[in-house]
């Protein structure tokens, strides 16, 4: 019996994943069609967590959901089918309910299949009235789920819903479905709009506390941000190509997440999200991670620090850095553009497959390439060096071991969850790519930080004679004869072999 009441729920997570969006908490509907589920035709109004506030209840709500012009539409056959005084010729209904409150809904008569709208066998056996959704009164509250009906008079094509504003004194994921049981109405539409509301502003439950973390890493990328740059203007002379490459993957980072906080502050504020700023801030995150995860590979490749260029593997670097962005533009648009609903939409399920796919690829060549450069260093005997790259390695091995054991999380956490009733800690699952992106260059920032010493120990084959003498130049930053000159001389002298492995002959010679 359990299993039966659970279809209900999961039919309605199953339309509301089905159903595209609106624009904004002030969710939008323009001649939405109704669409024909079991014995109902049904529409989602929208999804969100919302936190009741507590307040005085004298004083006006500020947790509410308010219908406002929410107009349905039949069609001109349904209509005609009528006579022109007759005096209710369809009912349509609003039902908006907690996620908690699901099994309410709908009933199954002698074990049968589940139904929203009540037929002959469940009036008997639930009380139910003929022709509307079944109900039954929350065990919290027996006004709950709330109910708002309107009839179609005559042969008229339209009818308003009274406008109505519902106060939220529980919180709780709430779901909102306009459903009509009358067979007549089929094709119906409807248009207008409803607004929901937390006490806080107009951001959904699920990321109001995003607002705050963005504001947290806007000022944790703003630190690093000062404190790279005064080495970096300090040191200017001595800088790398690579650590230019880090200044950009910093300030897009520092841009990134300034964005996104006045993004949320413009939405909860006016209950509004445009698309064109919303695409802006994503295009932006994709642009950052696409760069950080092209700059990651190049370090672990050796260049700037063991090889001067990438030579011949630029265009496919080039590539996949090109591939990747478009994979990760399109699914953080289908996650942000126009979202406003708790629950996320059908479309990421397909979009983040080529998006998972590319990561581990790019995992994979990261740590091949990563293993070919150890072994070059540990061919020149370069230990400052090769420690660097083994504190560098470390610090991905755990990053992706991290990785994995969240994705497990995540899933774990969403298999647990079908109808988002954890939707308050669900922010978490978002900030935590943020948060271990941030602290991996934390770490590249460490590592590859600018020095007096940097320029000396770039894309240079030091022989084994000179490791103390490295050792002194990086740890110290004294001035030492570690010029090209005496590169040019270990070269000749057949002292060391910096770019002689058989790898990467070929490479050498597109080069």
């Amino acid at each position: 019996m359990d299993l039966l009441r659970g279809r209900i729920g999961a039919l309605a997570v199953a339309l509301l994943l089905l159903l595209g969006g609106a624009e904004a908490s002030i969710h939008t509907y323009d001649r939405e069609p109704f669409r024909e589920v079991g014995n109902a035709f049904l529409l989602s109004g929208g999804s969100e967590g919302v936190v009741a506030d507590g307040a005085d209840l004298a004083a006006p709500a500020s947790s509410f959901i308010k219908f406002v012009n929410v107009t349905f539409w039949r069609t001109s056959e349904s209509a005609e089918s009528h006579a022109k005084m007759a005096h209710s010729t369809g009912l349509v209904q609003a039902i908006l309910f907690e996620a908690a409150d699901r099994d309410n809904i709908g009933g199954s008569a002698y074990g049968g299949q589940r139904s929203i709208c009540c037929t002959p066998d469940l009036a008997k056996l639930e009380g139910c009235k003929q022709g509307e959704v079944i109900r039954r009164p929350s065990s919290d509250d027996p006004d709950w789920p709330f109910v708002l009906e309107t009839h179609f008079s005559g042969n008229h094509l339209s009818v308003k819903l009274e406008d109505d504003e519902v106060c939220i004194t529980k919180t709780g994921m709430y779901n909102l479905f306009f459903i009509s049981c009358d067979p007549k109405l089929r094709g119906l539409s409807m248009s207008g709009k409803t607004v929901w509301r937390n006490p806080g502003g107009y951001l959904p439950g699920r990321m109001a506390p995003l607002m705050k973390f963005y504001v947290f890493m806007s000022l944790a990328y703003l630190l690093v941000m000062v404190v790279w740059s005064s080495q970096y203007i300090r040191f200017w002379r001595d800088i790398m190509p690579i650590q230019n490459w880090i200044t950009l993957v910093i300030a897009l980072g520092l841009f990134e997440m300034t964005l996104w906080y006045f993004e949320y502050l413009n939405f909860n504020s006016s209950g509004v999200r445009p698309i064109g700023i919303t695409t802006w801030v994503v295009t932006v995150g994709a642009i950052r991670k696409t760069i950080s995860r092209l700059l990651i590979l190049s370090i672990s490749m050796g260049y700037g620090v063991v090889r001067p260029t990438l030579g011949g593997l630029t265009s496919k670097v080039l590539l996949l850095g090109l591939t990747y962005f478009l994979a990760s533009e399109l699914l953080d648009i289908a996650e942000n553009v126009g979202t406003i609903n708790d629950i996320s939409g059908k479309a990421r399920l397909f979009l983040v497959l080529p998006d998972a796919f590319l990561d581990a690829f790019l995992i994979l060549w990261i740590f091949t390439s990563l293993s070919r450069t150890l072994e070059k260093l540990q061919a020149r005997r370069s230990s400052v060096k090769l420690d660097i790259y083994r504190k560098f390695t470390n610090a991905l091995a755990v990053s992706v071991i991290a990785s994995v054991a969240w994705i497990g999380y995540e899933v774990y956490f969403k298999a647990t969850d079908p109808f988002s009733e954890r939707w308050q800690s669900a922010w978490i699952i978002t900030a935590f790519w943020d948060v271990l992106a941030f602290v991996l260059l934390l770490v590249i920032c460490y590592l590859w930080a600018p020095s007096q010493s940097s320029q000396r120990y770039a894309y240079s084959g030091e022989a084994a004679d000179d490791d103390d003498e490295e050792a002194q130049s990086l740890t110290k930053g004294t001035d030492g004869d570690v010029g090209m000159v005496k590169i040019d001389k270990d070269r000749s002298g057949g002292v060391s072999n910096a770019f002689s492995l058989e790898d990467e002959a070929e490479e050498d010679k597109r080069e």
